[in-house]
Order: C-alpha cells, then structure tokens, then sequence
C-alpha cells in the first residue's frame, strides 16, 4: 500500500510542478502582455485632439486610435485609464500601466527612470491668451511678464522653469500650474491669468473649444517628438512598438489619423 502511495503521490507532485512551471511569472512585460492578453494604457483625456472624451463619453483622439491599433497589432485588447497627467509616469513605474501615451515628449530627465519609444508625431509649442489680448509677445521670454499656466509635469512646466523661472525672469507668484490643461483654458478665458503655454495642436484645439481665446505664438522650444512611454529596461516590448510604429508609419495609418484628429 505505501508503494502505491508514494508513486500516486509522486505523480501528483510532478503534475503539480508541471502546472506551475506552465503558469510561471512572465519573462519581460511584453511577454506578460501577450500571455494577459490585454495591454492597459494610461493617458490623461483632457488634452483635444491627442486624448479626449468624446459627447457619448467614449476615449478619443489621436492617441487613442494608435492606442487600439497598437493593441490590434499586439493582438490583445486595450483597457484605458484615465489619470492626472503627471501621476502617469510614477503608474508606468509601479507597474498599475504597462503604458504611457499622452503627446509625451522625450526629456533626459523622464529618460532616467522610464524608456520611450521611437518618435510617431513632431510638435510644437504654442501659447494661449484671450482674444482681446493687446500685450507685447515677439519672443516666448516675453511670457515673463505676464501670469503664466503650464501643466504640472509637462515639457512646458520644465521649459518655463528652466528658462523663466530659474533665470529670475518671472516671478514664482506668477507662474500657475494646473493638473488639468481645460481648466488652465479657462482661466486664461475669465482673466486669472494671461497666458498658457502648452503644445501648439492641442492649443490651437482648446482656442477653438473654448472659444474667446487664441494662440498668439507658436515654435518648438520645449517640444519636438511625440513618443510612448514604457517600463525602463523593457527591451523587448521597447522593440515591438517601435517595429508597430514603423509598420504605422510606412503603411500611412499615422498620416490618416494625423489627418484626421489634427489636420495634417
């Protein structure tokens, strides 16, 4: 009887070592993507044409087409979350998003704890003011001498820094910074304050939504490629959206939606 035992319970043990080895922890997260079968891809929906939400209450936007179209490559669906624009590199990083698309641009400052992938859009840098706006604007220094809003975290936050407010230019009582870009549209649009400095599309969208408002100067200073955010070290997954991004690219779908959502 016990020899009977011990081979049916070593049986049990073997199928018990096969199981787990089958549904061990995945190598790398492009593998646990795939092995999910869903990829969740956090953005900040306050930011027209790039990521909205549109009158039936449904994700949309230029990054939210390549958002569906990455996950219809990748072969798995898409699960969005929306969230404050500056907690999404901290959720990519804790691992609550495999993720991050929301017109981001590369900085070597995000490059030290996260990974981008290759370029799918070049931007610019705009500024916003009221309609009525009478002021003196030739240069982006000029935005010094009025009451500026940036968004919390964005290109924009650090060029202003860097470059206004470090310098001295502008005064800290001056300088304004929202979590959310609509809400900064409107306080240009009630006079809070005067100016907003934000990526040039998406400022010539809020100017248009909002109406009362308009861009009164535009150029690259803070901008430039758009990418995707991802984990740092993960090469693997690094490598399938850039090949997926190429794919776009040379297939014209990234000049569709461009077309479609921004008018180029």
């Amino acid at each position: 009887m016990k020899s009977k035992f011990y081979v049916v319970f070593a049986l049990v043990m073997v199928a018990v070592l096969l199981a787990a080895c089958g549904g061990g922890a995945a190598a790398n997260k492009l593998e646990a993507i795939k092995k999910n079968g869903k990829v969740v891809i956090g953005t900040s929906a306050d930011y027209p044409p790039f990521e909205f939400v549109d009158a039936n209450g449904n994700f949309d936007g230029f990054d939210v087409a390549l958002m569906n179209k990455l996950g219809e490559e990748m072969g798995v669906t898409v699960e969005i979350q929306d969230m404050p624009f500056d907690s999404l590199i901290a959720a990519v990083q804790e691992g609550k998003i495999d993720l991050a698309i929301a017109a981001f641009n590369y900085n070597e400052e995000r490059d030290k704890t996260v990974d981008f992938s290759d370029p799918y859009y070049y931007a610019e840098d705009g500024f916003v003011a009221a309609e009525g706006f009478a002021g003196e604007f030739t240069k982006p220094e000029d935005a010094a001498n009025y009451k500026l809003g940036v968004q919390t975290g964005s290109t924009a936050d650090g060029w202003v820094t860097e470059n206004l407010l470090d310098t001295g230019l502008i005064a800290e009582a001056n300088l304004f910074r929202y979590e959310r870009i609509d809400q900064a549209g409107l306080d240009v649009k009630s006079g809070r304050i005067d100016l907003l400095m934000t990526d040039y599309v998406p400022a010539l969208a809020l100017a248009q939504n909002l109406g009362g408002l308009k861009v009164i100067y535009h150029a690259e200073l803070s901008t430039g490629p758009v990418n995707i955010i991802l984990p740092e070290g993960e090469k693997e997954l690094q490598a399938e959206l850039n090949t997926i991004i190429k794919k776009l690219q040379d297939s014209g779908f990234i000049d569709e939606i461009a077309a479609k959502y921004i008018g180029q």
